[in-house]
């Protein structure tokens, strides 16, 4: 079958939905999970065999207005059918893939002002380019120039770390399939993409859902081996300076027992390394 990143998407995101969730009956005679192909047809106003020419591969170039009737199909939400639409081949490649990629200094020097908030700068691969001292202090395994996904799937000690590593794993595959619809050409995605796809099954079973989604708000229940549990709320910032990256901000909620225990890894950190600058 001549596949494609358009049909592999299709087929994986179809697996995912159930009948009752678009307001079908379930019939109990299904050999695998999820919709027909026919079903999404249907509800995408669209004949069933167009519908299979896309999932095998055979018709590559749908109008935005059949992508837009599979997203509603399917139920993607906005990053869902941002990722459809970059693989069908409807919104511009960056123009810079594979160009060396450093941290503005500036933005550096802003971040590191912040001493109740870590912050971390990640690349367009999830490379840590930069932290400030509270974000490497709060992850000491995502230290400047770790890979956020390397890491969460060949660092054994980073599954003591997360209370629910299972949740943040499938966060991360989702935000790296998203990135990745982004910049399909590029040399590091790709070599991040093939080192953990050999080494991890786990992320290679994720990697075949084909979730996909940015990094949005969201709580994360993190066990530091300094300072024990710290809960976090994340927001994400596009850095418009430098297209592909983004800087990671965590918060605590004021007057909680991670609101202490930052005050008391910021005191651990500038004790610990009191001239440290970044590079």
């Amino acid at each position: 079958m001549n596949t494609s990143k358009l049909g592999d998407y299709l087929r994986g995101r179809r697996a995912q939905v159930t009948p009752s969730d678009v307001g079908l009956p379930e019939d109990g005679r299904r050999r695998v999970p999820g919709l027909r192909r026919e079903e999404v047809a249907m509800l995408a106003r669209i004949s069933v065999d167009y519908y299979v020419r896309l999932e095998q591969g055979r018709e590559r170039r749908p109008s935005p207005q059949v992508l837009d009737a599979l997203s509603d199909a399917l139920l993607l939400d906005d990053d869902g059918r941002l990722h459809l639409y970059r693989i069908a081949g409807l919104t511009p490649l960056p123009h810079n893939e594979g160009g060396i990629e450093r941290a503005d200094a500036q933005l550096l020097a802003l971040v590191e002002l912040w001493d109740r908030t870590p912050a971390l700068l990640l690349g367009r691969a999830y490379d840590v380019l930069a932290a400030n001292t509270l974000g490497r202090a709060a992850f000491p395994h995502l230290q400047p120039g770790a890979n956020v996904l390397l890491t969460m799937f060949l660092d054994p000690s980073v599954r003591a770390f997360h209370a629910d590593w299972e949740r943040a794993a499938a966060n991360a595959v989702a935000g790296f399939r998203f990135l990745e619809g982004a910049r399909p050409n590029d040399p590091r995605v790709q070599e991040v993409l093939q080192t953990v796809s050999e080494r991890s099954r786990e992320f290679a079973d994720l990697w075949r859902r084909r979730d996909a989604r940015g990094k949005s708000d969201a709580a994360k229940v993190l066990l530091h081996p300094d300072v024990g549990e710290l809960t976090l709320r994340m927001q994400t910032f596009d850095v418009r300076s430098a297209p592909g990256q983004q800087l990671i901000v965590y918060h605590a909620q004021e007057g909680t027992g991670t609101t202490d225990a930052l005050r008391l890894l910021g005191s651990l950190a500038v004790t610990t390394h009191p001239g440290h600058q970044d590079d």
